[in-house]
């Protein structure tokens, strides 16, 4: 199976910048989005051939993500059952016979670290939430995780030792995922692959210097670790600040 994940940063935004036709050359078994930046009923956008969920935030114009499926799950859920979490449209679950299918959306720890303390409850509250599921049958998870897990994950580790993102306390979360039964795809694959990035800021031409982050994953129960074909990042693919991210696994 193919699976996609995209921080598009916008939906609406980015169809006017070939969205569909990357859409349709990836062509995924499961197509993921966060930060689709939008309510029930202003885009249409329904593509053939695919089961489409939606998780919409309160706020306007903020957050939300999406699923496209082409396999109907047996079930689907919306946020992680904390109501202090379930506002802001971060994450959809499919359940499917073998597996479970997640999609997310963390919280930026933002300026200033505003949001630190908030997102080291989610950490833990989303950790516990996929443990659950992953005791009924193996997990993948996919989305903006809004954390570089090491220094070969960002262009410049030492400058942003204390940023959102690069915080030892978010790292130190990320690395408590992988100790609980979980792999880094891309990483399982690539251990020492460097300069390979899945965001770049818009400022500072960061892009055209490959100055960026590896922000955006996939995750699975350890015990799918013999069923992972590949893991890529598509840099070459535009529109958005993040680029797709893939997962080719045996399911």
């Amino acid at each position: 199976m193919k699976f996609i994940s995209w921080n598009v940063n916008g939906l609406r935004a980015i169809m006017n910048k070939g969205f569909m036709d990357n859409f349709n050359a990836l062509d995924a078994d499961i197509f993921c989005l966060q930060e689709t930046k939008l309510q029930e009923g202003q885009i249409d956008f329904a593509p053939n051939g695919y089961y489409g969920y939606w998780n919409y935030a309160e706020k306007k114009g903020y957050s939300g993500t999406a699923i496209f499926t082409k396999q109907e799950p047996l079930s689907v859920s919306y946020g992680i059952g904390i109501e202090e979490h379930d506002h802001e449209g971060r994450v959809i679950t499919l359940e499917f016979e073998n597996f479970y299918f997640v999609t997310v959306y963390t919280p930026n720890a933002q300026d200033g670290l505003k949001r630190l303390e908030y997102r080291m409850r989610w950490e833990d509250d989303f950790l516990s939430y996929i443990k659950s599921l992953d005791s009924k049958k193996p997990v993948v998870y996919c989305g903006d995780l809004n954390v570089a897990h090491k220094e070969i994950d960002l262009k410049n580790p030492k400058t942003n030792r204390k940023n959102p993102g690069f915080t030892d306390e978010e790292r130190g979360k990320m690395s408590n995922v992988l100790e609980s039964g979980f792999t880094d795809t891309f990483r399982y694959l690539y251990p020492d692959k460097e300069q390979i990035y899945s965001w770049w800021s818009y400022r500072f031409h960061a892009r055209e210097k490959n100055s960026g982050w590896r922000i955006d994953y996939f995750v699975c129960s350890e015990r799918l670790n013999d069923k992972i074909n590949d893991a890529k990042i598509h840099c070459d693919i535009f529109g958005s600040d993040h680029c797709p991210v893939e997962l080719d696994i045996n399911l």
